[in-house]
């Protein structure tokens, strides 16, 4: 994509190397679990429960980083509107789990759209603080979560008995390809890269705040 701009960084070239560095984490991790190595670092329980090499905890230092790449070569907005979307994007994905699942006690099947409906409108929601750090972090969210995405379903076909194969509690029997397309496709889509981009923006908006970074206001 074409930088936005005068001399400020591409897309591509923003992105390249923290999608490069994503990947090498995913395939470590992947390597760790069928190998067998401590499950505090190479968690295989289903969700991966917090395992110390995982993708996640990329997220928000790529999201700091892009913000601080950006806001030195292109005009950004201020770090608190920015905040404040961020979290007004994880409350709506709080409210929306705690409505289906502790208030309404709505099915399985129920709470995965709430989720990842919900996915879409906070990752739009951040998107709208500031468009160019929402794009990035969207190109970023699908370069890190695609691989992910081909890797659960070789290991649900193969049935590897890794975290990217393990199903949920209580999840029905089910053909590969529709498990796969539940807890493997669906979530990662709608819910990891919207992830990506809620946290993402949190922690870009705090890199506006910090004293010493050039920032160049946006004019009307």
């Amino acid at each position: 994509m074409a930088p936005n701009g005068s001399g400020s960084p591409s897309t591509k070239s923003l992105v390249l190397v923290p999608a490069l560095i994503t990947l090498a984490v995913t395939l470590l991790r992947l390597t760790g679990e069928l190998m067998g190595w401590s499950p505090v670092f190479f968690a295989r329980t289903a969700g991966g429960a917090g395992a110390i090499v995982g993708i996640v905890w990329l997220v928000p230092v790529f999201g700091f980083l892009f913000a601080r790449r950006l806001a030195e070569s292109e005009p950004a907005p201020r770090g608190l509107p920015v905040i404040g979307n961020a979290l007004l994007a994880i409350a709506v994905m709080v409210v929306c789990g705690v409505l289906a699942v502790g208030v309404l006690k709505v099915g399985q099947n129920a709470q995965f759209i709430v989720f990842f409906v919900a996915g879409v409108v906070a990752a739009w929601i951040a998107y709208r603080a500031w468009p160019r750090l929402g794009q990035l972090l969207l190109v970023y969210g699908l370069a890190a979560r695609v691989p992910v995405i081909i890797v659960m379903l070789f290991a649900i076909y193969a049935n590897w008995g890794t975290h990217y194969d393990v199903s949920p509690p209580n999840f029905p029997e089910m053909a590969p390809f529709g498990k796969w397309f539940l807890i493997g496709f669906l979530p990662q889509i709608f819910l990891w890269v919207p992830f990506t981009m809620f946290i993402g923006a949190l922690c870009g908006g705090l890199a506006l705040l910090i004293p010493g970074t050039r920032r160049q206001p946006l004019t009307a």
